[in-house]
């Protein structure tokens, strides 16, 4: 999958550099961050890159106007604000700077747990305020405190980190780091249930999905020291609002920092307005470095996309992130032909289908991914149109049409080819359809059709012409005078060795046929399609 990009939007506002580095690299970049949503539903169509902040609401029917967009690229790690699963389903890569913003986040969360401690905010508020109030505020040492630090991705690790120097214990939960990992930077990895009673601040830095919706709620606060301190620099709706607010009226909670909100920005001031909490509008990851950074790194990472050096940042493009370089791209030919041709040959699925996706010899070692979504696009795009099948959308939409994709690897080569990968689709109790090939070069080569091999193998490229006939030493002339009636010309030709008295027929013609039926006479089956 290529991607290649010729004109960038940016809608919301970014650090001047985005737009030098993409310019510099022969892209063009039109700036506009005063786009209402029907002006940019309008404008969405002329572009094929996008890049937003938080501001700039990348819905559905924005991408329904989208019919170039090929990425979208989030200056920031949260992308809450794009339809990722919908741009998913049309083939868009979604694309963030998960590391341009740790520190900034990780070092205002720290000043979060100090203010926190000291009652600095409240305090500095009081003596403006013309007022002398030294026992209102008596704080208490962060020293020998214990902080549970729930994500320890690349922004709780540096929480941590920092936190150990004013002599906090840290602990803290994370589902992917495990405990051997998070021991490397002193954190002591813990369930939730056990965090819970021993912190004393509590630290949240995940993303917001369904798992962590209110994932500190009136249970949790429950379950806590009396007088805990949360702190959420992340994500708003990670903390129940309504709950904090009444662990903090009932003293449960000993006070709360928050910069993000369920709501931005805020309408409902009830809960910022508590004496006990301290508040900033969303601003973690607002510093001069921050952002520059992060606009360098969208910038830099559609460039590295665009020259096929790398994928990094994309969070739903799994397949295509080790699809980029040049040895990878007769293997996705491949596995599109492939799929394209067991395709044709079941015709429209009705039933839930398998398709098995087997490769053989240690070059083809861990491109099941790739390829396999390879398959399934070359396969669907038989059977539904659309311009939108890609590796990026077809394994979401196979998913969706019933499909179940199998993969499985031997380093041993089979028969006689040291790279080969079979494709076997089943649907219901119908016959299952393999096809077999492998590449030379950048050429897709079939080898096998079932048990039908090919003593030559045929190049999957063009027009071609499947048909299966009995074997019949006269076949190519009479296929060829049926073209040439069609005002077809032959280019290339294949055919399979005999199999119970019947074989398989492959054509490259210029230009397609118009109508099949031309063959009838000399075969029991044809199908054609544009590889």
């Amino acid at each position: 999958m290529v991607v290649t990009l010729k004109k960038v939007l940016i809608s919301d506002e970014v650090d001047a550099r985005c737009a030098e580095i993409l310019q510099t690299n022969g892209i063009e970049v039109v700036k506009n961050t005063k786009l209402s949503k029907e002006e940019l539903i309008a404008e969405i169509g002329k572009y094929d890159g996008l890049i937003v902040r938080s501001a700039t609401k990348v819905t559905a029917d924005v991408l329904a106007a989208a019919t170039n967009l090929k990425i979208i690229g989030r200056a920031g790690t949260g992308v809450d604000n794009i339809d990722c699963n919908l741009a998913t389903k049309k083939g868009i890569i979604v694309m963030n700077t998960p590391g341009g913003n740790t520190l900034s986040a990780a070092e205002h969360t720290c000043a979060m747990i100090c203010s926190l401690s000291r009652e600095i905010p409240q305090a500095v508020a009081s003596v403006k305020d013309g007022r002398w109030e030294r026992k209102k505020f008596m704080g208490s040492e962060l020293y020998g405190k214990t902080l549970g630090i729930i994500g320890l991705g690349r922004i709780g690790k540096e929480v941590a980190i920092r936190m150990q120097s004013f002599g906090m214990t840290t602990i803290g939960f994370d589902p992917i780091i495990p405990a051997e990992v998070s021991v490397e930077f002193n954190v002591e990895w813990l369930p939730l249930d056990q965090i819970w009673p021993r912190a004393d601040y509590i630290t949240v830095h995940t993303p917001l999905i369904p798992a962590t919706t209110n994932l500190i709620n009136e249970k949790v606060f429950a379950a806590c020291k009396k007088g805990v301190r949360v702190i959420n620099v992340a994500r708003g709706g990670i903390i129940d609002e309504v709950a904090l607010l009444k662990a903090l009226e009932s003293r449960q909670c000993g006070g709360a920092g928050l910069d993000v909100y369920v709501e931005e920005p805020l309408k409902d001031f009830s809960l910022v307005q508590h004496p006990k909490v301290i508040c900033t509008p969303h601003l973690g990851a607002n510093t001069v470095e921050a952002q520059s950074r992060v606009a360098m790194e969208i910038a830099e990472q559609f460039v590295d996309l665009v020259q096929g050096k790398s994928l990094f940042g994309a969070i739903n493009a799994q397949a295509l992130s080790n699809a980029l370089s040049p040895t990878s791209q007769p293997i996705i030919s491949l596995g599109d032909g492939l799929g394209r041709l067991a395709g044709a040959l079941g015709g429209v699925v009705t039933e839930p289908t398998t398709v098995t996706v087997q490769t053989y010899g240690s070059s083809l070692r861990g491109t099941g991914a790739y390829l396999g979504a390879a398959v399934l696009a070359g396969i669907l795009k038989t059977v539904r149109s659309g311009n939108h099948l890609n590796l990026i959308s077809a394994p979401v939409i196979a998913k969706e049409l019933g499909y179940q994709l199998k993969t499985s690897h031997e380093d041993s080569p089979q028969n006689g080819y040291p790279a080969l990968v079979t494709v076997t689709l089943q649907s219901g109790s119908a016959s299952p359809i393999t096809v077999s090939g492998t590449s030379s070069g950048a050429s897709a080569l079939l080898v096998a059709i079932g048990d039908a091999t090919l003593p030559s193998p045929f190049s999957l490229q063009g027009d071609v012409i499947a048909f299966r006939s009995q074997a019949n030493p006269q076949i190519l002339s009479a296929v060829s005078g049926a073209l040439a009636g069609a005002n077809s010309s032959l280019l290339s030709y294949g055919a399979s060795v005999p199999v119970k008295g019947q074989m398989w027929g492959f054509a490259r013609v210029t230009p397609p046929v118009g109508d099949l039926s031309v063959l009838k006479l000399h075969t029991d089956f044809s199908v054609q399609l544009a590889m």
